[in-house]
């Protein structure tokens, strides 16, 4: 039942914190934020044998529950808001696929204004502006090269929102686009890219710091031909996004990634379609159709990965559970860093006072059990 927690005490769990996990923890909730103290009247919750952790974010999210973001009305954008925030993304940013210039730019008026209402995190643009031989589930014929004047006027559309686009940069006005970007503050992500070792480096040098969805959509590594996946895991200035879901990535892959990127330098993302949160079924991913078959997401025709159907409690599950990586390590990933890189981590990303409350209740076994966003109960715990 959901309900707002106006002073509330989450007592006796695993707490983590930036500094570490706190046994037997406590997190004070006064409204939305998080406090330093409690009031005398103050509710408890005992949640012993439970972790608290603060809220997911997703910077990499193209819609859920049977909702589209790259197409869905206003109404049909907030059903799939609210199915991730179930699964504990308190803070998400909605990403578009390849699609004319004029309905690109009408998309992101569209979300721009659920930004501006404190909804999404901000817009990310994934297309046109990649590549024909790494495309994936984007249509290749509404592909284009990144040429700076056609960025600047999505980022016109988005009126500020814009928070990354998604570039192959080794095509045509990769480069000064990358600048472009860096130079208003939005992130340049190397992704659905052919590129060179060495295009990559003078890309990252020119700005660029995310890498979209690592390994996925670009050039193996190859020993002779180091590609993209080595020039990005290599360099600090770079955030590596990864798909933890079981079917983008080999956990071997996985664990190369963390291994030689460090946690500090993981965003765990969703890469989330419709599908998410909804089931198996057919779909349309922009102009693309997608068929969903035992939660994996790929286009009707040629078989192509599209998406994902990921929701980022499973991949925190499967993070700790199955790769065995350390929770802080995961906490990092999954909030901190992409917070961080979104330029919200003075809000969220943590549990810390003065914060916006925005946490998540796992039982013993990473198992979600609450959810709770700027203080208001979205899955509030049954205990006991």
């Amino acid at each position: 039942m959901a309900g707002r927690a106006d002073s509330t005490v989450l007592a006796g769990a695993r707490v983590v914190l930036p500094t570490g996990t706190v046994e037997n923890g406590r997190v004070i909730v006064e409204g939305t934020r998080i406090a330093g103290s409690s009031a005398e009247d103050a509710r408890t919750l005992d949640l012993s044998g439970h972790w608290v952790v603060p809220g997911f974010v997703d910077m990499h999210n193209h819609g859920g529950g049977g909702a589209s973001f790259t197409s869905g009305t206003v109404d049909e954008v907030l059903t799939g808001i609210r199915t991730h925030r179930e699964h504990g993304t308190t803070t998400l940013v909605a990403s578009t696929v390849t699609g004319e210039m004029d309905f690109l730019a009408h998309r992101a008026g569209v979300l721009s204004e659920l930004v501006e209402q404190g909804d999404l995190a901000g817009i990310h643009f994934e297309g046109p502006f990649i590549s024909p031989c790494r495309k994936g589930a984007h249509s290749e014929e509404l592909l284009r090269d990144p040429d700076p004047s056609e960025v600047r006027k999505l980022m016109d559309a988005a009126r500020g929102t814009a928070k990354m686009f998604t570039l192959a940069t080794e095509l045509p006005g990769g480069i000064d686009s990358v600048r472009l970007l860096a130079e208003h503050g939005v992130i340049a992500a190397i992704g659905h890219t052919d590129a060179t070792y060495e295009q990559t480096v003078e890309a990252i040098d020119a700005g660029a710091t995310v890498a979209t969805h690592l390994f996925n959509a670009m050039p193996p590594l190859a020993h002779r031909e180091p590609g993209p996946i080595a020039a990005l895991l290599e360099d600090e200035r770079i955030t590596v996004e990864l798909i933890d879901d079981g079917t983008h990535l080999h956990p071997a892959a996985l664990e190369l990634a963390y291994h030689h990127a460090g946690a500090h330098r993981v965003a765990l993302i969703t890469d989330a379609m419709d599908a998410a949160g909804f089931g198996d079924g057919l779909y349309q991913l922009g102009p693309l159709a997608v068929e969903v078959k035992d939660g994996v997401a790929r286009l009707v025709e040629g078989g192509s990965i599209a998406g994902s159907t990921l929701t980022l409690d499973t991949a925190f599950h499967r993070a700790v559970t199955i790769d065995r990586i350390p929770v802080g390590d995961v906490v990092q990933s999954i909030s901190a860093n992409p917070a961080r890189l979104l330029g919200v981590y003075d809000k969220v990303g943590s549990l810390e006072p003065g914060k916006d409350a925005d946490l998540v209740v796992l039982d013993a076994d990473f198992g979600l059990k609450g959810v709770m966003r700027k203080g208001e109960w979205i899955k509030e715990p049954q205990i006991g």
